[in-house]
């Protein structure tokens, strides 16, 4: 149940039976969004979006018959976010004047459908904080991680492991990147290794107990360590 209120509403608005396939598969292979329904026209997107004011995203085709994608999205007054879709690459600048978080051209690969995505739920220079979450990509398949439910994470090369109490995400980052977005409650232990302060249990000599897990501090690291959990 708790993965079913991470997920974010969306809906799909074009007119052309092909493109809604698409994306509707996009959709389905991607575990944090939940598609509640595919609209052929402007007109009854409307109506929908009065009625469902949980939706949190459109997937919005620009040219369309009786009202534009562009023209429909200024007269909505609270308009979710929006990724606007069209096979037309000139209707790119009038889109992200209206602060569109995407713009697909058709077209497009689930790659590059992964990638608005990822605007959406985590968007640019946003502030953390200690309830916030990352968005992890493993395998093609997007995953919304919360902060706090990290024990800790560790350099595999050019990936991270991200260890939590329920499973692992291998994605790709060099660690220095990835540690750059974590709260603050998270401290670099080792140079292959931050862990979470708050899932701490003990320490004994130079390994530190997360649960069912053992990390160990780096020479060069462990004053700071104590200083940070005295």
């Amino acid at each position: 149940m708790e993965t079913e209120n991470l997920k974010i509403a969306c809906l799909v608005i074009d007119d052309e039976i092909s493109s809604q396939n698409v994306l509707k598969n996009f959709i389905s292979k991607t575990d944090i969004l939940d598609l509640k329904k595919v609209c052929n026209n402007a007109r009854e997107a409307f109506i929908y979006l009065q009625l469902h004011p949980e939706i949190k995203l459109i997937f919005l085709d620009i040219n369309m018959p009786e009202q534009s994608g562009v023209d429909f999205y200024k007269q909505l007054q609270n308009p979710p976010k929006v990724i606007f879709t069209t096979a037309y690459p000139q209707y790119a600048v009038e889109g992200f004047e209206l602060n569109a978080t995407d713009y697909l051209l058709k077209p497009f690969s689930y790659e590059r459908f992964l990638t608005a995505v990822g605007k959406v739920i985590k968007p640019k220079d946003k502030k953390l904080s200690d309830s916030d979450f990352t968005i992890l990509k493993e395998n093609k398949k997007l995953f919304k991680v919360k902060y706090n439910d990290i024990l800790y994470v560790e350099a595999l090369g050019d990936y991270v492991k991200v260890v939590t109490s329920k499973k692992n995400i291998t994605t790709h980052s060099t660690l220095s990147k990835f540690i750059e977005q974590l709260p603050s409650f998270f401290i670099r232990t080792h140079k292959s290794f931050s862990i979470n302060i708050n899932k701490l249990e003990h320490i004994s000599g130079n390994r530190i107990f997360l649960k069912d897990h053992q990390v160990p501090i780096g020479s060069t690291y462990k004053e700071t360590v104590l200083k940070k959990i005295m």
